[in-house]
């Protein structure tokens, strides 16, 4: 359907109809029907967006047709570590420069790997601060250990064990010119905002449908108080949710540095995506807490926004 190869420049086989409003609207849309869907059917731009962006010609030249081509091809960027204090910024993975190129160490977490991922994005940490470098999947020291989460059970997720793993210099995303990583996680927060609205409006449309045909003591349990004062609440939440995140979209079309308003609407997303899937469980009652509904998977895949981190950009 070219969800994704729309946002590429023509002259790599895209669209060249780059818009994160846009991009905004559809990852809501997406996650609404599921998350672990809309973060596969959305994985080539963890690849392309940078490529698009910061990639030299030779790197784009070499990756962004397949991506944007008429078959299905994943995309990986590693970005998360399994540690406490997990800083994108900052990372603990080292790109170590040596002979004609460099040495990567370091371990990530949180790494969408759909089968056919031709390589993967990884954030360390050289001598210019953090920067992206492309590694091939199949790469010498590269090893993918599959990880189980509370949620996105419908997603491949792994954890990435990099261990001397030789690059040349040319592997680093822009090569000498490298590329701007905080700008790249500013498009990945505002890009998870749309999807926690997405998940927040799936919980909140369940919840308000449910609460319209449950019955108690003769009456819909939508008019009691209680119910009707919460469900007024969480629309009023994830709508001013969905205007922050169009706020911070807005900002990047129009090139401004929307680090900011992306901070602000990943932030708010983390709490009312929560409180709507939470939401959802208690109005269903019993039936909430029962696998055989949405509202249990809803609060799973909810729970994970806190630690979520560039799983998809726009």
């Amino acid at each position: 359907m070219g969800l994704t190869s729309h946002a590429l420049p023509e002259d790599c086989g895209g669209g060249g109809a780059r818009s994160a409003v846009t991009q905004a609207l559809m990852a809501e849309e997406l996650a609404c029907g599921d998350l672990a869907l809309a973060l596969a059917i959305l994985s080539p731009l963890l690849l392309s967006l940078p490529l698009a962006d910061y990639g030299s010609d030779a790197q784009k030249q070499r990756y962004l047709p397949g991506l944007a081509g008429p078959d299905f091809r994943p995309g990986a960027l590693a970005v998360a570590e399994p540690r406490f204090d997990s800083d994108a910024l900052r990372p603990r993975t080292r790109a170590r420069p040596e002979g004609k190129g460099y040495v990567l160490d370091g371990v990530k977490c949180l790494v969408p790997w759909l089968e056919g991922v031709p390589c993967v994005g990884v954030v360390a940490q050289d001598e210019d601060g953090p920067q992206i470098f492309l590694v091939d999947a199949e790469a010498e020291g590269l090893r993918a250990e599959p990880a189980q989460y509370m949620g996105l059970r419908a997603l491949p997720l792994v954890e990435l064990q990099l261990e001397s793993v030789r690059l040349p210099r040319s592997a680093r995303l822009g090569e000498g010119a490298g590329s701007d990583v905080a700008a790249i996680l500013a498009r990945g927060r505002v890009g998870l905002a749309a999807l926690a609205t997405g998940v927040a409006r799936a919980a909140f449309e369940l919840a308000r449908d449910y609460a319209k045909q449950r019955e108690t003591f003769g009456a819909p349990i939508a008019t009691r108080q209680s119910i009707a004062f919460l469900l007024a609440d969480l629309a009023t939440e994830i709508d001013g949710l969905r205007l922050l995140t169009w706020e911070a979209a807005w900002r990047l079309d129009r090139g401004e540095d929307a680090r900011r308003e992306a901070a602000l609407a990943s932030q708010q997303a983390q709490r009312v995506v929560l409180e709507a899937a939470d939401g959802a469980v208690q109005i269903f009652g019993g039936h909430g807490y029962v696998r055989e509904y949405l509202p249990e998977l809803l609060l799973r895949n909810a729970g994970g926004f806190a630690g979520f981190e560039a799983l998809t950009l726009v």
